[in-house]
């Protein structure tokens, strides 16, 4: 029996995307889904039905054979197959514990958009937010050194931090995408970004992107003078590991752990519990001397696509199995109090 469909062919076409994304399926074949869902949001219903009814629909430029078939199918009201066995595969929850915490939190202080090394538009990155629940979504694209990843120059952070307001101008007050950054943490130390920029910015993760092979002495002088800048909110993913993926494999980096928590707890500045599961950073060890020193928290997605903003699933899994009070997990807390904790330090 054919199962009915009335959402139309742009949310068949996002949906299918963020499915694949949240799958890690191959990034060239989510393309054309996204691809498609950008050709036919600015036609007309009307014109959208004629085409299908002609049979013309692949004649639009960014429509194939698949995405077509999609498109006919979301507008005669049938489910496309695509659709049917993605939600099938790849629905539901991506962990099985955390589910209260993953409840319990209001945003994500991590995501990257095109912009930097992520694959769609910052406009989608909110609209999939809002439609996972979020309050906020703190937007972190990298910094100028990290040029592997199109870092924004202060020219370019700067357009965008006016297009930033300009989607919030469109949203409204129930949903905030806020402006953010992933500094990279210098050599000596020091944040890759000037000081008047970063102070533009509602919220500022810091990670280590280079040298992740230097001396323990030096990487633990390095990340705590990043920890001391009162810029500094959020040390990202702090080991740099990679556990698995298309990028292989990466041993964590050598610091003094205890050091470098004791630094964050005296500075105000919350460990970031990177849910991508080829990080999974901090490792467990690490996690747990992090909680027993006494350290805040941010569990974040580092999501490049919408469909990645779900990894939170495997951070929550992680802090629920490791004890963590939720009320030390920043991202818990509602905007207001978020955004007085991140500038406290700069203020005082």
């Amino acid at each position: 029996m054919t199962e009915t469909y009335d959402a139309g062919p742009v949310a068949a076409l996002r949906r299918i995307a963020f499915l694949m994304e949240r799958g890690r399926e191959e990034t060239r074949r989510i393309e054309a889904f996204r691809t498609a869902a950008a050709a036919i949001l600015p036609l007309p219903d009307g014109e959208v039905a004629e085409r299908v009814g002609a049979g013309t629909i692949t004649e639009l430029p960014g429509i194939g054979k698949s995405t077509g078939a999609v498109i006919t199918d979301a507008v005669r009201g049938v489910l496309p197959e695509r659709l049917a066995r993605l939600e099938a595969e790849h629905a539901g929850p991506l962990a099985t514990g955390g589910r209260a915490l993953r409840a319990r939190l209001r945003g994500d202080l991590h995501s990257h958009s095109d912009w930097s090394d992520g694959g769609s538009p910052l406009e989608e990155m909110a609209f999939t937010a809002i439609e996972l629940g979020h309050d906020y979504l703190v937007l972190t694209d990298h910094s100028p050194r990290l040029t592997v990843a199109r870092g924004l120059s202060i020219e370019r952070l700067t357009r965008q931090l006016g297009v930033i307001e300009a989607v919030n101008d469109h949203l409204g007050d129930s949903f905030t995408l806020l402006k953010g950054i992933e500094v990279d943490i210098l050599d000596d130390g020091g944040l890759d970004q000037t000081a008047e920029m970063l102070g533009r910015l509602d919220l500022r993760v810091a990670s280590v992107h280079s040298k992740l092979r230097m001396d323990a002495p030096a990487m633990t002088r390095r990340m705590i003078g990043a920890i001391r800048n009162p810029f500094t909110n959020v040390l990202g993913h702090c080991t740099g590991r990679m556990v698995m993926g298309n990028r292989g494999t990466r041993p964590p980096s050598q610091f003094d752990a205890k050091a470098v928590f004791e630094a964050c707890v005296e500075h105000d500045v919350a460990v970031e519990i990177n849910s991508r599961p080829e990080r999974r950073d901090p490792p467990t060890a690490l996690l747990e001397l992090a909680r027993d020193t006494g350290c805040l928290f941010s569990i974040d997605s580092d999501a490049h696509a919408p469909g990645q903003l779900d990894m939170l699933d495997y951070g929550c899994e992680r802090a629920e199995a490791a004890g963590i009070d939720p009320d030390r997990i920043v991202n818990t807390w509602s905007q207001d109090q978020l955004l007085a904790w991140a500038n406290d330090r700069r203020a005082g």
